[in-house]
């Protein structure tokens, strides 16, 4: 397998512009991860296969699983805060304090919603527009995949 230096370094300034800990990207067989105080891994051969997730579409982010019963929101939804990352949920700065949002606060761009600890790093996840926040589908310290729908904001 031939390694492309060029598209590894461009994938580390990629995290470092964003604030990431860690990026995957995939074309045909191989795979290329790269992430903070990690290692660069770089594997050839199929994907691994995934668990089926109750005969739902893989090409569509799952919504969270929630013990509340909620609407099913789709990750193109034009109001889904989707998780950039695989960790846990923290809805507070620490326990015993106040949830940064709520259904029904209003949130301009930019304000904290919630933490996403992956890999013993608090990663804060910022509204990616101003509105109101109409959904949470998520809960405190509740384990959470790439591209889940977290909350929605319309």
């Amino acid at each position: 397998m031939k390694i492309d230096t060029d598209a590894i370094k461009k994938l580390a300034d990629l995290l470092n512009d964003t604030g990431l800990t860690e990026i995957e990207v995939g074309e045909g067989d191989s795979i290329i991860r790269v992430s903070k105080g990690g290692t660069v891994v770089a594997a050839a051969g199929p994907a691994p296969a995934q668990p089926n997730n109750m005969g739902a579409d893989p090409a569509t982010p799952r919504v969270a699983n929630t013990d509340q019963p909620s609407e099913s929101v789709a990750a193109s939804h034009p109001g889904a805060v989707t998780s950039p990352m695989v960790g846990t949920i923290y809805m507070a700065a620490e326990p015993g304090a106040a949830d940064f949002v709520k259904k029904g606060d209003s949130v301009l761009e930019g304000d904290t919603l919630l933490i996403i600890e992956a890999m013993k790093v608090m990663n804060p996840i910022k509204a990616p527009k101003s509105g109101t926040i109409s959904q949470i589908l998520v809960q405190n310290e509740q384990p959470i995949e790439f591209g889940d729908v977290l909350m929605v904001i319309e």
